[in-house]
């Protein structure tokens, strides 16, 4: 299995080490649950790792490029996943990074929800680990709104440039949007599901990191 240098990173001594020490999935997850979140205050930031990293700040997509950067530097394939909104929704995207254990799917993933987190590698397909997000997925209104998601896309397609880049990765922001994306409610069940009730949005209202936290 290929395994990320510090050579190829361009990371510094003290950068890699760091992510060296974040060995498993669960251990890359305790780091991204530590980060305030990035509520992005002077404007969209789209970071590299590094930028994460100096900033100690991260939404989803910057978690996720820093995870699949840490599963690379221990020799696995770093992989990345769109979760895609109905359009007209009001809703955004989530983006998470994939590993397997066993021949299974799992996820990390950077949120400020009680919810849309780490998986666990029990699922067959990245199909079967999108679906997990449903029922959880919904707007205040009740309303659930996850209709897809992206083929894995591999980072090394990128090269290494990204992991280090000072620029906003605009050009991998772009590539998973345009990546082919996969319906996950079958064609007319719309109409059949069910908006999640008081209690699960009580429980979905729940936050880690509150918009005043200074870190953010």
């Amino acid at each position: 299995m290929d395994r990320l240098t510090r050579a190829r990173s361009g990371l510094s001594e003290e950068e890699y080490e760091l992510l060296s020490r974040l060995s498993t999935p669960s251990a890359i997850q305790d780091f991204l649950d530590a980060l305030p979140m990035n509520w992005e205050k002077e404007g969209p930031t789209y970071r590299s790792p590094r930028g994460v990293l100096r900033e100690q700040k991260a939404h989803c997509i910057e978690g996720a490029l820093l995870a699949a950067t840490a599963l690379w530097i221990h020799g696995e394939p770093p992989l990345i996943m769109d979760l895609s909104a109905r359009m007209g929704k009001g809703d955004t995207d989530h983006v998470i990074a994939l590993y397997k254990r066993g021949g299974a799917w799992g996820a990390v993933s950077k949120t400020n929800h009680a919810v849309l987190r780490f998986r666990d590698p029990i699922y067959r397909t990245p199909r079967e680990l999108a679906l997990s997000y449903f029922n959880e997925w919904f707007l205040p209104s009740g309303e659930k709104t996850l209709e897809c998601y992206s083929r894995p896309m591999r980072m090394s397609r990128f090269g290494t440039e990204w992991i280090t880049a000072e620029r906003d990765l605009y050009d991998i922001v772009d590539a998973i949007s345009v990546a082919p994306h996969y319906d996950l409610v079958p064609k007319g069940n719309w109409r059949h599901v069910r908006s999640a009730d008081s209690m699960e949005r009580k429980a979905g209202s729940f936050a880690e990191w509150p918009r005043s936290h200074p870190g953010t």
